[in-house]
């Protein structure tokens, strides 16, 4: 098969599992595809060729990743001729998945990510390419999150060890782009008409520490601010320990960045803290979000905490359930401790019981409901700015989001008005209704 079939061009459906990080993987391997003559679909009964990106990080995202490439392998039956498999749950299991599910015509683990085109090439052309590419220099990606906003990856893996993650297996240890390149793909994706840009990496508050002997976030934000095109700014992933006072500063002093911080504290137990080695204790969690709200006062801070670790009392529960109903988060989201393959946690005694887990859960999420609704209200009359993203199937509201909140993870506003509004562009407007996590506006004049 060529990428072009009867005077054609091939058909190609991608299905991008997992985290945003994920996703501009997964971005780049489309652009590999669109640059190489095949067209982009979105429908899968359309697809003569998918490629699924799969995500490997705790229990449920496995099965769902498992799912997915079995409903895809359907499709051979039909109309699809190859069907391609990538990414975290590969690279964790590729022999058993090779034995489970011989219907992938071909498996690619993140390691092998240089070689993905030639491994493409030789499954689809039976040709041989001996260029290898770099698949962490790839910039001309095809953006699938809209006009607005892009994610940028500024690091991929992790050194940070924490006993339940998997992702240093799987990613390896912290690998810190180069700052120039950052700085001139924002460039390019400013130019290209997004207002938003989103850094991500597994922690991007450690950018930098591998190959500069020394964090560098806050100079990169500061040198993003320098663009003029972009409107807003965001990180993603900010561990409490490498929030320092040059961070904070650069955030305070910089209107193109959102005043908001996505800080995954993960407990406040100093005993769980420390058998979960996380590098930050109870204390200097507490002291960080009593700074961040009095230094940057419209400040929104999400979190996420996780539930059931093993050796977690009832008592340590209580100290977080405590903290959760005194800290009040914007955001928060939690989840419960996935047992993975590998890491230093599946061999901790004490592994807490499904319906305790299960339990805590449930506790932690009501109280973060109320929580949330009650932290709504307060913006009630407020004014804020909105950048419009589109409209409901109605037609009835405009749809929009503030700087309070992240795309795919937060809420929205609705935006009431007879006014035509175009996408991308940004409005005042005046909270008239709230919701527990969507506020309801009209349009200021």
């Amino acid at each position: 098969m060529t990428s072009e079939r009867n005077g054609e061009k091939v058909k190609v459906g991608f299905i991008s599992l997992g985290c945003n990080k994920n996703l501009v993987d997964t971005e780049k391997v489309i652009g590999l595809f669109k640059n190489n003559g095949y067209e982009i679909v979105n429908n899968q009964e359309e697809a003569e060729i998918i490629v699924i990106n799969t995500c490997g990080f705790i229990e449920s995202a496995k099965q769902e990743a498992i799912d997915t490439i079995l409903e895809m392998a359907e499709y051979k039956k039909k109309k699809c001729k190859f069907l391609i498999v990538m990414g975290c749950l590969v690279q964790r299991y590729l022999t058993d998945l090779e034995k489970l599910i011989p219907e992938v015509d071909l498996y690619i683990k993140y390691s092998d990510y240089d070689k993905l085109w030639q491994k493409v090439e030789k499954l689809i052309k039976d040709e041989e390419i001996k260029e290898k590419i770099n698949f962490d220099k790839i910039k001309d990606r095809v953006i699938t999150t809209g006009n607005n906003y892009a994610y940028v990856k500024i690091a991929d893996g992790c050194s940070n060890r924490c006993t339940y993650c998997a992702i240093p297996y799987i990613r390896g240890p912290l690998k810190s782009r180069d700052f120039e390149d950052i700085i001139e793909e924002v460039k390019e994706l400013a130019e290209k008409g997004y207002k938003e840009i989103i850094l991500t990496a597994q922690d991007t508050t450690k950018y930098g520490i591998d190959i500069y002997g020394r964090p560098r976030l806050a100079e990169l934000l500061t040198e993003i601010c320098k663009i003029e095109k972009i409107k807003w700014i965001r990180f993603l992933y900010a561990y409490p320990e490498t929030i320092d006072d040059e961070l904070i500063k650069v955030v305070k002093e910089n209107d193109k960045i959102c005043k908001y911080f996505d800080i995954p504290i993960q407990h406040i137990s100093d005993t769980v803290l420390k058998r979960m080695n996380r590098h930050s204790d109870g204390t200097s969690i507490r002291n960080l979000i009593n700074k961040l709200r009095q230094e940057i006062p419209e400040v929104v801070i999400r979190t996420t905490v996780m539930v059931g670790f093993p050796g977690e009392t009832d008592r340590d529960f209580e100290e977080l359930y405590s903290f959760v109903k005194e800290a009040k988060f914007d955001k928060l989201g939690a989840f419960s401790y996935s047992k993975e393959e590998g890491t230093p946690a599946e061999r901790l005694r004490d592994q807490v019981h499904g319906a305790a887990k299960k339990s805590r859960y449930n506790k932690i999420m009501k109280l973060q409901q109320g929580i949330s609704k009650e932290n709504m209200q307060k913006k009630l009359n407020k004014e804020i700015e909105v950048m419009i993203e589109g409209s409901t199937f109605n037609g009835e509201y405009y749809v929009g989001r503030s700087y309070m909140d992240a795309p795919e993870i937060d809420g929205i506003v609705y935006i009431k008005t007879d006014k035509n509004l175009d996408s991308g562009e940004f409005v005042t407007v005046k909270v008239t209704e709230v919701e527990e996590y969507d506020l309801i506006a009209e349009l200021c004049n």
